[in-house]
């Protein structure tokens, strides 16, 4: 693994934003309309920081045309090494994690920003929303047809639909783009590598943060993105998060978030009670064995 970074030297002063963290693997055309949006659509400065996977489709040449920072990796080493590293370029207090197959839209960062200035402490976690072209059962997501890829974007109807659409906030912000303190982000470690390339590694992160002692996980119904969908994640091979998550909390992701998360019921509602009965705990317990029958054995090489 051969790994360099660079900072940019665009940027002079101090900035109003937050330090954006973008992964990207050889996915060119949709990481140059999602840096577009930042830039089209941004009402505060940001620091973006690119963590590139290989670059081989000309992402490298990009990032350095374009003066963004950036973290290099000559080899795919997954989002949560990549993304970990992208961090230490860091420069703002607010540190936001997005994928490169998002295209922000009109007022996603002062919306984010608003929500910010309500906590009364760095323990948040506060998502956009998204705006996806398929149904995916995801309560979090408006589901709205603006293109399937980045030839069939509808950047118009978008924006159009931004400045009429009305989201409540919602329970349970755990996926991209989400923004935290940068020191709440350092506590607790950032992505877990053993996740690697990435997959479940959005709900472990949100746990280590709910120990830390974060309530705060807000969905912001009034910050926007657009989000293709899996143009990276269906190229690569999965790793077995689910069960390495329950192995590791004793608890399944989805129950995590629906019944302590309560993801996606309106913000201003009270919590559900989440009381780990006798009935979960054997059931934790079969699924936990029967994780660790499949789980393979393997040596680090």
């Amino acid at each position: 693994m051969i790994f360099k970074s660079k900072k940019s030297t665009s940027i002079v002063g101090p900035i109003d934003g937050f330090s954006i963290l973008i992964p990207t693997w050889n996915n060119l055309q949709y990481l140059q309309l999602c840096i577009d949006g930042i830039s089209k659509y941004s009402s505060l400065k940001h620091q973006i920081i690119l963590a590139i996977n290989e670059g081989k489709d000309g992402t490298l040449v990009f990032a350095e045309k374009k003066q963004i920072s950036y973290v290099h990796f000559e080899k795919n080493v997954g989002v949560c090494l990549a993304v970990n590293a992208a961090r230490s370029l860091a420069i703002s207090d607010y540190v936001v994690y997005m994928n490169d197959d998002m295209v922000p839209l009109p007022g996603w960062d002062i919306q984010l920003m608003e929500e910010i200035r309500k906590c009364d402490s760095k323990l948040f976690m506060i998502s956009s929303t998204m705006i996806e072209p398929y149904e995916t059962n995801n309560p979090c997501v408006i589901v709205q047809n603006f293109g399937t890829d980045y030839k069939s974007f509808d950047e118009k109807s978008a924006v159009r639909f931004v400045k009429k659409i009305s989201r409540n906030n919602w329970k349970g912000a755990s996926w991209p783009p989400f923004v935290v303190h940068k020191d709440v982000w350092d506590i607790v470690g950032g992505f877990g590598i053993e996740y690697s390339p990435g997959f479940y590694s959005d709900p472990d992160f949100s746990l280590k943060l709910y120990l830390l002692g974060v309530r705060h996980f807000i969905g912001c119904g009034k910050s926007l993105v657009y989000h293709f969908g899996t143009k990276s994640t269906k190229r690569v091979k999965k790793n077995n998060g689910k069960d390495l998550f329950l192995l590791k909390w004793g608890i399944t992701a989805s129950d995590f978030y629906s019944n302590v998360l309560n993801l996606g019921e309106d913000f201003e509602k009270d919590n559900n009670p989440w009381k780990i009965t006798n009935f979960l705990r054997i059931k934790y317990l079969a699924k936990s064995i029967k994780a660790l029958l499949n789980r393979p054995f393997k040596l680090i090489k």
